[in-house]
């Protein structure tokens, strides 16, 4: 029996919309949500169309239930005063059905609203009972899906490394990957505004370098780099260039001498000695080149170990080098070069990654495909990467799971009673209407064995 007054009319979901409203929520509170359909003040997706068709099977099902109910009255009545026989049986039938069909009317009416508008205790429970559903769900939610064994278990089975590697080998895929990246790389790069970064380097980066002493730091790493002789192909360069300077501007190597030579030695002789000088300085430079022993280079070696070991120990040469320090970081020209090079650095990386077919996106796409078949073909280093992200996922679930499931009750809280039992409603009522039915049907069932009990005990 679904006789709802019209005290209580605004809370049924049957009830029709107003002009503009969208699923009875007035539409200058409605918005769009990221995939076209509006949404109601509260966030609840809206489709029109669908909440229309949701609202009829409804309506049917309440139709039916009711039916079934009025049928019952009906009979009941009919048959009113019979009490032997098939009509006994009938009538009391008949009288459990309405018994039935409005308890379970009752029952389902008060999880979404006051039955009959009365303030009935323990009814109206989705608008009274909100914060408590929400609460339960988080519980729910952080003990059943938010546990280590859980998590490491459904990571496990699913082979998360196995499957990506069988999709990075599908034809197109591993392009396809590699194309996304570099577009939204392309676009995150066009979108970091220069002076942010400016602000970054003026106001973070070179205050922090001019705070840090950082003579006993190069120190450290000069010492170690020529221990290594990590600075010998630098050398090597050096010489390269400075030899083939030297071959390249032979005449000029011979003016610059011969411009300084006395005035009253012949010029024949000047231009002897010059080309004299010229061979002998290349011929200089190749032995340095070829002989990882030469003085000059044992010369450059100690000379480096000392400033080194001075940068590390020494006072005088400390304060030295950070008074430098100082006068290079305090330049204004050190703020432009650093955004000439982030400038020159972003355009390099954006040009190579808009080329689809330049050799930064193929070496990509090979790079993938590769890793994709070693990760097939090697189960070990699959278990190693599952067994990692099984570890990420249960540190970020320990450090995060709470503000996660919290997410639940807070978003649970923010939602208005009455709005919410009438979605709930929407999306289960039709089934909901199910117990009605079956109340009707077993309660008349019920009645008549009642009655055939109370017929065959003696008096």
């Amino acid at each position: 029996m679904d006789t709802t007054p019209q005290a209580t009319r605004e809370h049924d979901p049957e009830a029709p919309a107003a002009a503009g409203d969208v699923a009875g929520t007035p539409a200058r509170h409605g918005r769009r949500t990221g995939s076209g359909a509006p949404s109601g003040p509260l966030g609840f997706i809206v489709d029109p169309a669908l909440d229309a068709q949701r609202r009829r099977d409804l309506r049917q099902m309440r139709l039916v239930a009711t039916g079934l109910l009025v049928f019952a009255a009906i009979v009941y009545v009919l048959t009113r005063g019979h009490d032997d026989g098939v009509l006994g049986f009938v009538n009391a039938g008949a009288e459990a059905s309405m018994v039935g069909a409005c308890a379970d009317w009752f029952a389902v009416t008060a999880i979404f609203r006051h039955p009959l508008g009365l303030p009935i205790p323990h009814t109206a429970l989705i608008p009274r009972k909100k914060e408590m559903i929400g609460r339960s769900l988080e519980e729910f939610v952080s003990e059943n899906f938010m546990r280590e064994d859980i998590i490491r278990e459904r990571v496990l089975d699913a082979e998360p490394t196995r499957r990506a590697a069988e999709w990075a080998l599908a034809p197109g895929h591993a392009k396809r990957l590699v194309d996304e990246v570099a577009t939204v790389t392309v676009h995150a790069l066009h979108r970091i505004p220069d002076e942010d970064v400016r602000a970054i380097i003026e106001q973070a980066v070179l205050p922090r370098l001019a705070q840090e002493p950082i003579s006993s730091l190069a120190g450290g790493l000069l010492d170690q780099v020529v221990r290594d002789e990590a600075h010998v192909g630098l050398v090597d360069l050096a010489l390269d260039e400075v030899r083939g300077w030297l071959v390249d501007n032979e005449d000029l190597f011979e003016s610059l001498i011969t411009q300084r030579a006395p005035a009253w030695v012949p010029a024949a002789i000047n231009d002897l000695v010059a080309r004299k000088i010229h061979v002998e300085a290349l011929k200089w430079l190749a032995d340095i080149r070829n002989d990882p022993r030469h003085d000059v280079r044992l010369a450059l070696d100690k000379l480096l170990i000392d400033l080194a070991d001075d940068l590390q120990h020494d006072p005088v040469t400390q304060a030295k080098a950070e008074r430098l320090k100082e006068r290079v970081l305090a330049h204004p020209q050190v703020a432009d070069t650093a955004m000439s090079l982030w400038a020159s650095f972003r355009a390099v990386v954006i040009a190579a990654l808009e080329d689809e077919g330049g050799p930064v996106r193929a070496r990509a796409v090979r790079e993938v495909t590769a890793l994709a078949e070693r990760l097939l073909a090697d189960a070990a280093l699959r278990a190693r990467i599952d067994t990692r992200i099984c570890d990420a996922t249960i540190y970020a679930i320990d450090r995060y799971g709470t503000e996660l499931t919290r997410i639940i009750s807070d978003t649970v809280d923010r939602w208005d009673g009455k709005e919410t039992a009438e979605r709930v409603e929407l999306q289960v009522g039709r089934d909901l209407q199910f117990i009605r039915i079956n109340g009707t049907l077993v309660g008349g069932l019920i009645g008549m064995l009642i009655h055939a009990v109370s017929i065959l005990l003696p008096s």
